[in-house]
């Protein structure tokens, strides 16, 4: 018979072994992955707590979907490791892929099966029934089960994201990948969509999901801005903006791009660009924004606005590309 000490002793670890797994729902340690002489993903690391939105927030080529790949078990990474959940994404890739859902940012669903005809198929896959999980998707299908009829490759691109988000989440995963889920829909559905991913989040899932808007990082707990495959920042969204000490002023004339050209030459600048009918002007050192008028105006310019300006995402997101670029 085994000693008490000994039984209990194994209980602990076993215990703290699992403790250990629930700390990040994604650990990520200096995961890197090259194409030969291309560098897709230079070694980064991050963490997702569970039940945290997060968000990473990049251009196209960032890096955004071959990490997910990676993290989704679809893709081997040259160097570093990642959790998922408790796993390693390469050792035990089984366990990982009964308990993530993953949305492409291609929609990749049966076309010629109709709306019900996909849920109903990534159901049985995943050994479960949209009748067992319906409480976790109702909100999102209650939209498209009136066309659960319809051939999937005849919806609209807002139709396509629900079902694709509803087989993702029919099998009651743990953590979800979103890549890109919002590209190419139009306003009214992206709004609709980030309002079901709080409900969600609300319901303990952990959502990872990447982005090239700047304006929907606002709208994550943190974000991780990425680029050439390099993490540029990581925190909420609030304290990056926080961190920017540069002084912002935005500007405006009758003739805006001759006043991008010529705030190019202007001895203050670091670095000026547009943002819609104004532009950004972030100067090397405190400027009063009466002398950056007056150098306007005695360049021709007429009907000169200047005023100081408050950062954006974007912004930030700009100047540590170009300091990352240095």
């Amino acid at each position: 018979m085994e000693c008490p000490q000994r039984f209990y002793l194994k209980i602990d670890q076993l215990i703290l072994r699992k403790n250990q797994k629930q700390m990040s729902a994604i650990n990520i340690n200096q995961i890197s992955k090259n194409y030969d002489k291309v560098e897709a993903l230079k070694p980064l690391s991050l963490q997702v707590e569970p039940g945290e939105l997060f968000g990473l927030i990049g251009p196209d080529g960032a890096g955004k979907t071959t990490l997910f790949r990676i993290l989704t078990t679809l893709l081997l990474p040259t160097n570093g490791s990642a959790e998922v959940a408790g796993f390693d994404v390469v050792k035990s890739y089984k366990e990982i892929r009964k308990r993530v859902g993953y949305m492409p940012g291609r929609f990749s669903l049966y076309q010629d099966l109709t709306v019900e005809e996909n849920l109903s198929f990534f159901a049985t896959i995943f050994g479960t029934s949209i009748e067992e999980n319906y409480d976790l998707i109702k909100d999102i299908y209650v939209q498209i089960e009136p066309f659960k009829n319809r051939r999937a490759g005849k919806l609209s691109g807002g139709m396509k994201q629900k079902l694709a988000l509803s087989c993702a989440l029919i099998h009651k995963p743990e953590v979800l990948f979103l890549d890109e889920p919002t590209t190419g829909v139009d306003a009214v559905s992206r709004k609709g969509f980030w309002e079901m991913l709080q409900q969600l989040k609300a319901k303990g899932i952990t959502i990872l999901v990447s982005t090239p808007y700047m304006d929907e990082a606002e709208l994550c707990e943190r974000i991780a801005l990425i680029q050439h495959g390099e993490i540029l920042s990581i925190d909420t969204p609030s304290q990056i903006v926080n961190n920017f000490q540069k002084q912002l002023i935005t500007v405006k004339s009758d003739t805006n791009y001759q006043l991008l050209k010529d705030l190019r030459n202007f001895e203050f600048t670091e670095q000026v660009l547009p943002f819609g009918d104004y532009l950004h002007l972030t100067t090397k050192q405190v400027v009063d924004v009466e002398l950056v008028k007056s150098w306007i105006e005695a360049q021709g310019h007429k009907n000169v606005e200047v005023q100081l300006g408050a950062p954006t995402i974007e912004d930030v997101f700009l100047d540590l590309m170009q300091t990352s670029a240095a």
